[in-house]
């Protein structure tokens, strides 16, 4: 990690271009968010709209009493990323004069919320874009969701009766809904329960490719993997198919080479290999018609283009164009035709359109204290020795001092640890110690080099932003695997960002923090914000938040689900948008639910012992009732930070 000051000709000519580039916006941001003129962060959903202010959004959902935390669904940008995947796709099958077709699914285990649910169908009616799903309640989701007879449903995941017989039962209704072979166990019971039901099933296997994947998610593939038939198992499936006369069933070969892949090199290779596996398959006589490629189309959320974690080195174009490309290349070269493609991807679909806006609601600062500087002879050795160091009265170089008042400040702790020195010259001596260090980051903050001793004390000197959200609700991939979000203050912009900053969170969690950040070069471990203003709130945006982070995010501190507002493009406003639909985040009384407390039944606890109180006469019956008023008022709220 490193971080990245910024110089002084940046600091002195600060604009919104500057911001534009510190935050990274022309680069993850792909033309979707902007800086307006008064240094405000706009949103474009699609080519060509009107810019929607954020802070526009925010202020009318607060007038709605949604406060913060609150989650922004941009609808528009959800329904642009899923026209431009089926759109690219459909563009580059004909400039290649390819012979299949794009099937395209959306895995609803990526985001399961009704809302984005249905507009990626409404979206991608046109294209008879599908489901995925991998579980029985996804399964329901699927079922009940799925309209358009023309669009796919894949099942994948582990499988017992009741879910193929439901998935089956699809089949009956006119939808074509295919039972992927996760395991060799499930080949039997597909079998068996579609001769008891009398449904033929639409089969597909999925194959372990030797191709190994890359990034975060790289074990979801290979010959390690949790799911998938190895080629042994595939021949046994499909012998086992065979024998049981549903050979005309078998259409479909799926792989999955892992989700965020930042190599375009590792999906050509797979789609290859797996393209090997479909001819053979057809070869031996199964009337093959489909290859599933699975997830694995990334989002730059860094905007650097690489093939690091948090990036990508390809387009949506190249994505599409290589598979194309590949697959066709490997058909003709064995003489079999072309498969319909299909891919399930959910997190370039989803990620950009929701955004998470927090309020910094307070700082943590080592240099929130002066230091008294007064010449005392009553001064104990140790302060006179750091009052000279602050003074500089030895001419030290910067780097000398910095070693010095290393030193003294190591003395000072040991000799309180001994006893030997006073609460408040120990607090005076951190005090001066944390002046030094801060006067010596301000100097070299602007110089073109800068000692790498000083960069583990930029990060300790920075300033906390302590933020009204929780990481393990809202980011919880931030905290489970270092996933990096782009994080952008929404208004402010136009001026020079002065502070440090690390994020904290409202858990009781020392884990609730953000302390890694995008970087087209490198991954930050501070971000440069602005300086608090009494009586003014600061906002900021955490951005491509849509994918994974609503239905993972846990209930640590029993914080649950935060406010969500659904925003449409509409010229006809003054602002350019309106808010369509909004969601309350949970109630007090709503998550202690699902820990088996009832709000009800704590009110009643509560006034038994407030009734037994009043009898003691440990206080009055009035305040008794404002007690019990107080509580139950208060499950009623929700469980962030109020204004109130």
């Amino acid at each position: 990690m490193k971080t990245k000051p910024l110089d002084a000709e940046q600091n002195a000519q600060w604009n919104t271009e500057a911001s534009n580039h510190y935050y990274g916006l022309k680069h993850w941001g792909r033309d979707h968010f902007r800086i307006d003129t008064d240094g405000l962060l706009e949103v474009y959903p699609f080519r060509g709209s009107r810019g929607i202010r954020i802070l526009d959004i925010v202020e009318e959902a607060k007038s709605k009493g949604f406060e913060l935390p609150l989650t922004i669904r941009i609808q528009d940008l959800l329904r642009t990323r899923v026209k431009e995947l089926n759109a690219t796709f459909r563009e580059v099958i004909e400039e290649e004069g390819y012979g299949g077709a794009y099937r395209g699914v959306f895995p609803i285990k990526v985001n399961q919320m009704r809302e984005v649910i249905e507009e990626i169908l409404e979206a991608g009616s046109p294209y008879d874009y599908g489901l995925e799903c991998g579980s029985k309640p996804e399964l329901m989701i699927a079922l009940a969701q799925h309209e358009n007879l023309n669009s796919l449903i894949i099942c994948n995941g582990y499988k017992d009766d009741a879910f193929i017989s439901m998935a089956l039962l699809g089949n009956r209704m006119g939808k074509t809904i295919f039972l992927v072979v996760e395991q060799l166990s499930e080949v039997s019971r597909i079998i068996k329960l579609s001769k008891k039901l009398g449904i033929k099933p639409k089969i597909g296997l999925r194959v372990k490719l030797s191709t190994a994947g890359e990034g975060k998610w790289a074990k979801s593939s290979g010959e390690e993997a949790k799911f998938g038939l190895t080629s042994p198992e595939i021949i046994d499936a499909s012998k086992r198919i065979k024998e049981a006369g549903l050979e005309d069933c078998l259409q479909l070969l799926h792989f999955h080479i892992g989700s965020q892949v930042p190599n375009i090199q590792t999906i050509k290779r797979a789609s290859v290999e797996a393209t090997r596996f479909y001819c053979e398959l057809e070869k031996m006589g199964f009337p093959m018609q489909y290859l599933d490629l699975g997830g694995g189309l990334g989002v730059d959320y860094d905007g650097s283009r690489s093939n690091d974690e948090s990036s990508m080195n390809y387009t949506m174009r190249e994505y599409a164009r290589d598979v194309v490309y590949n697959v066709k290349s490997v058909c003709e070269s064995a003489q079999v035709k072309v498969p319909d493609i299909i891919t399930e991807s959910g997190r370039a679909v989803v990620a950009a359109h929701s955004i998470l806006i927090t309020e910094v609601c307070d700082k943590i600062s080592k240099n929130s204290i002066e230091p008294e500087i007064i010449k005392d002879s009553q001064d104990v050795a140790i302060i006179k020795d750091l009052k000279s160091i602050l003074a500089n009265e030895f001419k030290s170089n910067p780097l000398e001092r910095y070693h010095d008042a290393v030193q003294k400040k190591e003395e000072a702790d040991n000799l309180f640890n001994l006893g030997y020195l006073q609460l408040k010259d120990k607090g005076l001596a951190d005090a001066i110690y944390w002046k030094i260090c801060k006067e010596l980051l301000d100097y070299y903050r602007h110089k073109k080099i800068k000692p790498e001793e000083l960069d583990k004390l930029q990060l300790i000197m920075a300033d906390q932003y302590v933020c009204n959200f929780s990481v393990f609700q809202s980011l919880i991939d931030h905290w489970a695997c270092n996933q990096l979000f782009p994080i952008v203050p929404i208004h402010r912009l136009d001026e020079a960002p002065s502070v440090d900053a690390l994020l904290v969170d409202i858990t009781c969690d020392s884990e609730g923090k953000v302390d890694s950040f995008v970087d087209t070069e490198d991954v930050r471990s501070i971000l440069r914000l602005h300086e608090l203003k009494e009586n003014e709130a600061y906002y900021l945006g955490v951005f491509l938040v849509g994918a994974y982070q609503d239905i993972m995010g846990d209930l640590h501190n029993l914080f649950g689900r935060v406010n969500e507002v659904h925003v449409f493009l509409e010229d006809d406003e003054e602002d350019g948008f309106y808010i369509e639909d909004s969601i309350r985040g949970f109630s007090i009384n709503e998550v202690l639910g699902f820990t088996q407390y009832d709000g009800a039944s704590l009110t009643r606890q509560m006034k038994k012992q407030i009734d037994e109180a009043t009898k003691k006469d440990r206080i009055k019956p009035r305040e008794g009732v404002r007690i019990l008023e107080a509580y139950t008022k208060l499950l009623k709220s929700q469980t962030y930070l109020s204004e109130q």
